[in-house]
């Protein structure tokens, strides 16, 4: 790279403008793959949209702060994203209506397992408290996960990881999981991974059926209020 190259770089990094650009790209890149592989979960947009973007941010030695300075307006449209699922929750109300009773039991021992199923492997490998409270909201969406963690004490930055690994595994295996067990009740589907993977696991629910990312909607907003009931009882039983 030439000293002029090298000096016009410097300059537009520090350009928020620069960085919006960049995520959009990055997403919009990995998401015309993903629709050339006909939506195969290995080819995930948001995966290959994080690694791509970590890997320029490494190779330009540009730190976080700066890049999120110009892709802070995405993460402002997740508020607005998450209220545009009361659409689909509309068009299908009466679906979702007639599967309320068994939506609710699977939603309590669905946040039970997956609170308590973590926090108790993490345990049993003798992982510090402070990284069990930044465990147990995983399956909730980041912003009320890391609120959640930060209220008890622990890492919100540790647990905006995890939960970005969990949404991410779980929108992965996903489909590939649900046809190897036979399950085609799309209700049923996306409820257990918007329940499990929040966001990222309900965007993958939408590719691949309306119903499907419906309910997964449905689960991500519920789990997110009862984890954030049940997290402070689990944790006083679990860690003390």
């Amino acid at each position: 790279m030439t000293q002029g190259t090298f000096a016009l770089w410097v300059y537009l990094s520090r350009t928020p403008l620069l960085w919006l650009t960049v995520t959009l790209v990055a997403y919009l890149v990995a998401d015309w793959i993903s629709a050339r592989t006909s939506r195969h979960p290995l080819a995930n947009p948001v995966l290959h949209a994080i690694w791509s973007i970590d890997a320029l941010l490494l190779a330009t030695g540009t730190p976080y702060p700066t890049y999120f300075e110009g892709a802070q307006f995405i993460h402002f449209l997740l508020g607005p994203a998450i209220v545009a699922l009361a659409v689909p929750l509309y068009e299908h109300r009466d679906t979702v209506a007639r599967a309320a009773v068994p939506m609710l039991v699977a939603l309590l021992v669905g946040s039970i397992v997956a609170m308590g199923s973590a926090v108790l492997i993490a345990r049993a490998f003798g992982a510090p408290p402070g990284v069990l409270i930044a465990l147990a909201p995983k399956s909730v969406t980041a912003g009320v996960a890391m609120g959640i963690t930060e209220a008890l004490g622990g890492d919100p930055a540790l647990t905006a990881v995890l939960v970005i690994l969990t949404g991410i595994t779980g929108a992965v295996v996903v489909t590939p999981l649900m046809n190897r067990i036979r399950l085609r009740d799309f209700r049923a589907r996306g409820f257990a991974v918007g329940l499990a993977s929040h966001g990222i696991g309900t965007a993958r629910a939408f590719q691949v059926d309306q119903i499907a990312g419906t309910f997964a909607g449905i689960a991500m907003g519920l789990n997110a209020l009862l984890t954030a009931i049940l997290v402070p009882l689990a944790l006083a039983l679990l860690v003390r």
